[in-house]
Parts: structure tokens; sequence; C-alpha cells
């Protein structure tokens, strides 16, 4: 089913006097529960097309429907739509009043969409994102970075959208803290089966976290497919330049979980590593122990099978 359908769809902003078209006939479809990059260098259209989706940017046309409803250019979003559709930005500030506590900064969203059991929904905000409920009675410059950003997702997810964008949300944590929540996000979209649409300018990022990808280039759509697809079939030099035709290796590995290349009915008596590792970080691993072979464990702690060396290479070649 069709979470996000857009067709021909083109966006403009008025600079003095003259409208200038940032995004140009678009057509596009998200999958309902997929998680859906938006991808670029900067100035493509990529985030000027999330605002578009998020309502904010009332100056496009063409046609969009978010969440079964059918969206109107010129109008803002209303009633149960702007419910269905949440935004997160990359500066939680944009979503977070300083001088008030997160409590009152989630339950203000909910009062103008009258959602009765505020409190309930709040309290399943923070958990969604891994923070403490009690949290709520804090300030936000009480909080890390990591936890501010943290509130503008439980924020977003309090209201229990059906499409969940995200504005380059992680852009200015530092790699740790944006490693950590990258995480998070793949864990909330696989527990809570939410639409997800991301813009981001982080290749592996995008490549992490996206079921399916979209690149833009000059507002135009260049490609869309897989991660595995725009890596190994590549349309034009455009795509193969913006992937890193250089690092397409090391990259393609990322989107292969250990668990899947481990040759079962072998074990090793060693430290072992899980399952959901990616076949780019089982490469670090190698390196690190100075090893060509190394244990895997499943999800329950359990032998697994082993990992060779070669098997990288043999996920390369297919």
């Amino acid at each position: 089913m069709s979470m996000i359908d857009l067709q021909n769809l083109s966006v403009a902003h008025r600079q003095g006097y003259e409208q200038r078209t940032v995004v140009h006939d678009v057509s596009l479809q998200v999958t309902a529960g997929e998680c859906f990059g938006l991808v670029g260098p900067s100035g493509c259209g990529k985030s000027s097309l999330l605002w578009v989706m998020a309502g904010l940017n009332p100056s496009w046309q063409g046609t969009m429907t978010l969440a079964g409803h059918q969206a109107t250019p010129g109008k803002p979003f209303t009633g149960q739509l702007r419910q269905d559709v949440q935004m997160v930005f990359q500066d939680p500030y944009a979503s977070l009043h300083p001088r008030h506590r997160l409590k009152r900064t989630l339950a203000e969203p909910l009062k103008m969409l009258k959602v009765r059991d505020i409190n309930e929904r709040i309290e399943q905000g923070f958990r969604h994102v891994g923070l403490d409920p009690a949290l709520a009675d804090r300030y936000p410059h009480q909080l890390s970075g990591g936890q501010q950003q943290r509130i503008g997702v439980a924020r977003a997810l309090a209201a229990d959208p059906e499409v969940l964008l995200m504005d380059e949300p992680f852009g200015a944590l530092d790699p740790v803290t944006r490693a950590t929540l990258q995480q998070e996000i793949a864990r909330i979209h696989r527990l809570s089966g939410k639409t997800i649409v991301l813009v981001t300018h982080d290749i592996d990022e995008a490549l992490a976290l996206a079921d399916r990808l979209v690149l833009m280039d000059g507002g135009k759509v260049v490609q869309q497919g897989t991660p595995t697809a725009l890596l190994t079939k590549p349309v034009n030099d455009f795509v193969r330049r913006f992937f890193g035709q250089s690092e397409w290796g090391i990259r393609l590995l990322s989107l292969g979980l250990v668990g899947e290349a481990a040759r079962r009915g072998e074990w090793l008596e060693e430290e072992s590593i899980a399952e959901t590792l990616t076949l780019r970080e089982a490469l670090s691993l190698f390196i690190a122990r100075g090893t060509d072979r190394l244990a895997v464990r499943d999800r329950n702690q359990q032998p697994l099978g082993v990992l060779h060396f070669a098997d990288l290479l043999r996920q390369r070649q297919q």
C-alpha cells in the first residue's frame, strides 16, 4: 500500500518579486512501513520537497496524497492530515521551547490535535526513544544534545502519526551520539512500523537506514531504488561520483549483515560478534584482531557460525 504518492510535483521559493522553482516535476511513491531516504548534494531540493510533505511550504504544484489524504496546494494541513504527518527537525530547538518544561512542549500540539490521552501519549513517546518519562519535568537546557534530539522524535511520535518526516535529524551531533541515534531510529522503525522519510547528506547514514533511496540533483530525481541498486547499477556518472566510486566496495559491505554471511555448523572458542553487525563493521574487527575468522552469535547469544574474511570478498562479487 502506498503511504505517500507524489505525482508531477514542483516546488517554488519566492526571491524578491520572483518565484524560483527548486523542485521540478518529481514523482515518487513511498510504501507503508518503509524507511525512504532523500539524498543529494546541498541545494538539490531534497529538504524543500520534505517541507512540502510536512505542510510547511504551500507553494507547490502537482498531486500529493499522504496517508490516504489528498493535500491541496496553497492550503495548510489540518485535522487528521495534520496529525498523521509529523516532522523532526535538524535543530531540536525548532520544536522545544527553552522556557517550557518538556511535558508542556509535548502536550501543546496534542491539545491542538484534540488528543484525549495526553499524559499517556507523552509517557509513551519518551519510552519510544529510550528516555525516562521522569525527564518530562526538565527544561531543554538540562538535557544533552542527543537527549534533546530524542525529545524532538518523542514529540513527533506522541501524536501517533502515520508518517514521520526527518530533516537531517542528526546533522549537528557528534559522531558517537549520531551513531547511537541512528541505531535508535532503526529500532523505532522496526518496532513501530511507521513510514519514515529521511533527508540526509550522509551517504553512509542513508545506506544504513533506508529501504529505498531517491537521489536528487538540480531539483530533479536522478535515480531511485534500493541502496544496492544505486550502488551496483548507477544510471550515470553523477550517481557513481555521489556514492564514491572509490569506496563502492566498502559501502556495499555496509548493506550486508554478518548473520547472513556466516557459515553455519562451524564455531571458534573465542570472543564472538553479533549477527546484527554489518559486514563493514566486521571488516574493521578482522583488521583489529588480526584474524581471518570470527565467531558469530545469534540474537539469543547462542553460537551461530563463523564468518571468514573470504566471505567478504564473496559478498562484494554477488
